[in-house]
């Protein structure tokens, strides 16, 4: 068994530690059960290893305004509905 330190807001040890007192426990157990949890409701992905490409450039076509006014445009709000 592997031994390893976590850092926990207070609160939810405060409640982890009120957890464990009433299921008769220690707190180590409660989190061991929590991440046993944790790890069988998210398996592993197929594609866990698999590294992340971005998606291939597609063309838009042209800017139709002026270089002098891109910088404007792109500071601008969504538009009104």
């Amino acid at each position: 068994m592997i031994r390893t330190q976590v850092q926990l807001p207070d609160e939810l040890h405060r409640e982890a530690r009120r957890l464990a007192e009433e299921q008769e426990s220690t707190l180590a157990d409660v989190i061991r059960r929590g991440l046993e949890y944790m790890v069988r409701i998210y398996p592993r992905r197929a594609d866990a290893g698999a590294r992340w490409h971005p998606p291939a450039p597609r063309r838009l076509g042209s800017i139709r305004a002026p270089v002098e006014q891109w910088r404007e445009i792109a500071n601008e709000g969504p538009p009104a509905p």
